[in-house]
């Protein structure tokens, strides 16, 4: 094992601990199990924080094969940031500026999967920042669903974790979080691109709490 893939693993340990010291996080498998196949997750983004939580959750060897696909835009910008991102978390970084980019994303994270890496995404493409409690779904689940259609699409609900660490904070507020995780999706024969999205998105929101704050 390189130097780098022991300083992630003991990175991604400490992590876990004081993940669940600050957030208390309980995972709840409500439709799938914590072990199985190659798996994207994917889940809702109102923090920097989420894909911690969702790594946290999951058994040591399912994390150890799991990175969090993640704004090349953001995490190369400044070289703390750059070694945080490389050196101490797993992360796919994907370049979101169609413009600018040398890369597409989309061969970035199909290397990924082929080396065998589950993924955490995030379909809303960035963090949401409004009152609704999800956003439109971009192209890009439906896309790696189509040229990877034996992977499982496990809809994750984060729950709490915006208001653990929120927008311009650096210090997270200690509060309980939960992950639910729920039955894996897959693209049907056929199926049109919004109709696949609309039903993921129908998906991760049947996992939300109802607004009594009580489990769905």
């Amino acid at each position: 094992m390189s130097g780098a893939s022991l300083l992630q693993k003991a990175s991604a340990a400490v992590l876990a601990v004081l993940a669940r010291a600050v957030t208390g996080v309980r995972p709840i498998w409500a439709g799938t199990s914590p072990n199985g196949p190659l798996r994207i997750y994917f889940a809702n983004h109102a923090s920097h924080g989420d894909f911690i939580l969702v790594c946290t959750c999951l058994h040591l060897a399912e994390r150890g094969r799991t990175a969090a696909v993640a704004g090349a835009d953001y995490w190369n910008a400044g070289p703390v940031r750059r070694f945080i991102a490389g050196r101490l978390l797993r992360t796919v970084l994907v370049e979101r500026n169609w413009v600018e980019r040398r890369v597409d994303p989309m061969e970035v994270m199909l290397a990924a999967l082929d080396a065998g890496e589950s993924l955490i995404f995030f379909p809303e493409g960035t963090r949401n920042m409004t009152e609704e409690p999800l956003l439109r779904f971009r192209s890009g689940l439906y896309n790696l669903a189509a040229a990877r259609p034996e992977v499982e699409l496990v809809p994750c609900w984060i729950e709490n974790m915006s208001r653990v660490l929120p927008k311009g904070a650096f210090l997270p507020i200690p509060l309980l979080c939960r992950v639910v995780f729920g039955a894996p999706l897959k693209l049907e024969n056929g199926e049109d691109r919004k109709v696949f999205l609309d039903r993921a998105r129908v998906a991760l929101l049947a996992l939300a709490p109802r607004k009594d704050g009580t489990p769905q």
